[in-house]
C-alpha cells in the first residue's frame, strides 16, 4: 500500500480535496437552509436534485471524456463547480439552489469519473485492491473533515462557501500538473437492467432501498440537526459519526463478507442499522442518543452497499461484470433521488423524528426482503465460491464501482485458476440467489 500511495499521493490529494468541497456545501445548505427559513420539503428538493445530476453526470460523464479528452472536462467541471460554490449565497431562492445543485450533482460525478478513470490507470492487477481501499478512506476522510471547516465562519456569511470553492479549485492542481499520460476511456457495452435484476432480485431491490437511506443521511441529517436545535459544533460532530462508524466498520464487515453466506450478514447488518435509528427514533434527542444512531446507521449502511454489490457479482459470470456496474449505480441513484423527498414529507407530517422512521423503515425492509429471499431459494452452498468484498462506497460513480468490478474479476479468475489444482471445481452452476 506504501508504493500505491507514494505513486499516487498528487492524485489522491485532489480528491480528498474534492470530497472537502462537497462535504462542505452538502452540510452547509442543510444548515443555511434554516437560517433563511426554507421549508423541511424545499430543502428535501434541494437535497434531492443533487442526485438527479449525479446520475445524469455517471451517464453522459464519459462521453464527454470520449470527444474532447479528461483534461477538458476536469477543468470545464471543475470551474463550473467553483462558480456554482459562489452563487448559492448570492442566490437564496430554493428555486436557485434547486437548478444548483443539479448541476453541481453533474459536475462533482463527471468530477469523479475523470479522477477514478486516472487513478484505474495508475494501478496494477496486483495494486488494484489497495488502490481502492485508499480511494475509499480518501473519499470517507474528506467528507469528516469537512464537517469541521464549519466552525471557521459564520453559516450564515460568504466564508463557508468561499472556503469549498477555493479547495475544489486547488484540488486541480495536484491533480493536473502529475497526471501523465491521460488514459484511453473505453466504452463498455451496458448490462440490460431486466438480467440485472433476474440475477440477483436482492442485490437490485435492495440497492434502491439503500440509495434511499445514504441520500436521506448525506442530504437530511443536517437539516434534521438544525431542526432539532443543535449547534454548529454538534451538527458537524454528528454528521461526521455517521462516515467514521463507515470507515471503520467497512474492514471486519469484508472480512466476515468472505466468510459467512453473504444474505445472512445483509439481513443482520441491516437489522441493526434499522434497530439504530429506531432509537433515535424513540428516544429523546440527547447528543449521546444521536451520536450512538448515527454511528450505528453509518456503521451499517455504508458497507451494505459494497456488500450487496459483492454479493451480485457471485451470480454474475467475469465477462458481466464490468457491464453490471453502470445498472448499480443507475438502480441506486433511483432510490437516492427519492429519498430526500420521501424522507422530507416524513419530517414535515411528524417532525424531525420521520427522519429516524424513514431510515428504520427502509433498513428493516432490507432485512426482511432478505429473508424472504432466503425463504424462497435456500442456500445450498458454502462461502467458498464468494468473489472477495471490495471496499466501495455509494459515493462513488460507475468508474469506482468498474473499478471493483476489475478486482472481482480479477479474484473469480485465480479461484478458476486454483479450482482445477485443489480438485473441487467451482463454478457458478450450484450458485443460488
Amino acid at each position: 500500500m506504501i508504493s500505491v500511495l507514494g505513486s499516487s499521493w498528487p492524485l489522491l490529494l485532489g480528491l480528498f480535496m474534492l470530497m472537502m468541497g462537497n462535504g462542505v456545501q452538502g452540510t452547509l445548505l442543510g444548515i443555511r437552509g434554516s437560517i433563511e427559513g426554507f421549508s423541511t420539503f424545499q430543502m428535501s428538493l434541494i437535497m434531492s436534485a443533487y442526485f438527479v445530476g449525479f446520475l445524469g453526470g455517471s451517464r453522459l460523464a464519459p462521453e464527454m471524456i470520449r470527444r474532447v479528452g479528461h483534461v477538458r472536462v476536469f477543468a470545464a467541471l471543475g470551474s463550473t463547480i467553483s462558480a456554482i460554490l459562489i452563487l448559492y449565497p448570492a442566490l437564496v431562492e430554493p428555486w436557485a439552489w434547486i437548478i444548483g445543485r443539479i448541476v453541481i450533482g453533474f459536475c462533482f460525478s463527471g468530477v469523479y469519473v475523470t479522477a477514478e478513470s486516472w487513478l484505474n490507470n495508475s494501478s496494477t492487477n496486483e495494486t488494484r485492491g489497495q488502490a481502492l481501499s485508499l480511494y475509499m478512506l480518501v473519499q470517507v476522510g474528506g467528507i469528516v473533515v469537512a464537517q469541521y471547516v464549519l466552525l471557521l465562519s459564520d453559516a450564515g456569511g460568504f466564508i463557508l462557501f468561499i472556503i469549498p470553492s477555493v479547495l475544489v479549485s486547488l484540488a486541480f492542481a495536484p491533480i493536473l500538473l502529475s497526471i501523465s499520460p491521460t488514459p484511453a476511456f473505453g466504452s463498455t457495452k451496458p448490462m440490460n437492467l431486466r438480467g440485472l435484476i433476474e440475477t440477483s432480485p436482492l442485490a437490485a431491490v435492495n440497492l434502491v432501498l439503500l440509495g434511499g437511506v445514504f441520500a436521506a443521511q448525506f442530504g437530511m441529517a443536517a437539516v434534521y440537526a438544525t431542526q432539532i436545535g443543535l449547534s454548529i459544533p454538534e451538527i458537524s460532530v454528528f454528521v461526521s459519526a455517521i462516515y467514521m462508524a463507515a470507515l471503520i466498520s467497512q474492514y471486519p464487515i469484508g472480512w466476515l463478507s468472505d466468510r459467512i453466506d453473504r444474505r445472512k450478514l445483509i439481513i443482520a447488518i441491516s437489522a441493526i442499522g434499522g434497530a439504530g435509528a429506531f432509537v433515535g427514533f424513540l428516544l429523546p434527542p440527547s447528543f449521546a442518543v444521536l451520536i450512538f444512531s448515527a454511528a450505528l446507521i453509518g456503521g451499517t449502511t455504508n458497507p451494505l452497499y459494497a456488500l450487496i454489490i459483492a454479493y451480485a457479482n457471485d451470480f454474475l459470470e467475469p465477462e458481466d461484470m464490468a457491464a453490471a456496474s453502470a445498472g448499480f449505480v443507475f438502480i441506486n441513484g433511483v432510490g437516492a433521488i427519492a429519498g430526500p423527498v420521501v424522507v422530507g414529507y416524513m419530517m414535515r407530517t411528524i417532525g424531525p423524528s420521520g427522519f429516524w422512521l424513514f431510515i428504520t423503515i427502509l433498513m428493516e425492509a432490507v432485512a426482511l426482503y432478505g429473508i424472504y429471499r432466503m425463504v424462497r431459494r435456500p442456500a445450498t452452498g458454502a462461502a467458498a465460491g464468494h468473489v472477495p468484498y471490495a471496499r466501495v462506497l455509494a459515493t462513488a460513480s460507475p468508474v469506482a464501482v468498474g473499478y471493483a468490478q476489475e478486482v472481482y474479476i480479477e479474484a473469480e479468475a485465480e479461484m478458476d485458476a486454483q479450482a482445477p489444482e485443489a480438485g473441487t471445481g467451482t463454478g457458478t452452476d450450484g450458485k443460488v440467489l
